[in-house]
């Protein structure tokens, strides 16, 4: 039609590509992941992050032709999956500190289906998540994980491929930081719990009429609530370096391998 300005071919099929993988990240990483973002507004945004790197990225775009097409597709896919992982791996420390909480201070009882996050979790998991997730959107970490995910395009375009070995790699470090991130946010309450009960195995032998078993669940919820302020001030700094390491690391598990040559 007379007067339509016409959009080039590749230009097309680059926002298209470009769109597929910050789809996917979406998809699984927080906050986006979670179920309070409905999926037209991800899709809006996957196209709102894929519209500023089309450009730069026509030279990557593999040959227009359907098989070419749909293995690009796939495997732009599979990018955006693989980080949006990681950064899901990153940040379930702070729920994994949660369960820890729940499971030590007598709280795992009281579990229930979280419909946002889609897991089962009890009541400091709950809180834990939903003020990380919170956090995270007020301090502008949602901000640097884009940031990060963005540079992965200048690091891996269109038709490149991923390292295994090296995504394996960064997926083993980041359990491994999972844990020691878990356990630095609720190690000091889970010893004073572990000396609850230790305190309590005492009493129960130099008082054995006490109904120690009975008495054990009020003392620990009690202390669980009273010391939980402790480990919750420390979210701040923790989300605040989460961020910052998803940032840094969102692009060093992926390499450009190049598996075919760009189309103009």
């Amino acid at each position: 039609m007379q007067g339509v300005p016409s959009v080039p071919l590749d230009l097309l099929m680059a926002l298209l590509l470009a769109g597929i993988r910050a789809a996917a990240f979406l998809m699984l990483a927080p906050p986006f992941a979670n179920k309070a973002v409905n999926g037209r507004t991800k899709a809006m945004l996957s196209v709102a992050i894929a519209l500023p790197v089309a450009t730069r990225l026509r030279d990557s775009v593999p040959p227009v032709e359907p098989g070419a097409i749909i293995t690009a597709a796939l495997q732009q896919a599979l990018v955006g999956v693989v980080m949006g992982a990681f950064v899901a791996l990153l940040f379930a420390a702070v729920q994994a500190a949660g369960d820890m909480l729940d499971l030590f201070g007598g709280f795992q009882l009281a579990s229930a289906y979280d419909p946002l996050m889609q897991s089962q979790t009890a009541i400091f998991g709950k809180l834990y998540t939903w003020t990380t997730t919170a956090l995270l959107v007020v301090s502008g970490g949602h901000l640097l994980i884009l940031q990060g995910f963005l540079r992965s395009y200048d690091v891996l375009p269109l038709d490149a491929g991923v390292d295994t070995g090296t995504v394996a790699r960064v997926f083993t470090s980041g359990v491994t930081e999972l844990m020691l991130s878990a356990l630095q946010i609720a190690a000091p309450l889970i010893a004073v719990l572990f000396l609850t009960d230790i305190g309590l195995g005492l009493l129960s032998r130099v008082a054995p009429a006490l109904n120690v078993f009975a008495m054990s669940f009020p003392v620990k919820i009690l202390i669980a609530l009273t010391l939980g302020g402790f480990t919750f001030s420390l979210l701040p700094g923790v989300v605040g370096d989460l961020a910052d390491t998803a940032r840094e690391t969102v692009v060093r598990m992926v390499t450009p391998v190049v598996t075919g040559g760009g189309g103009g």
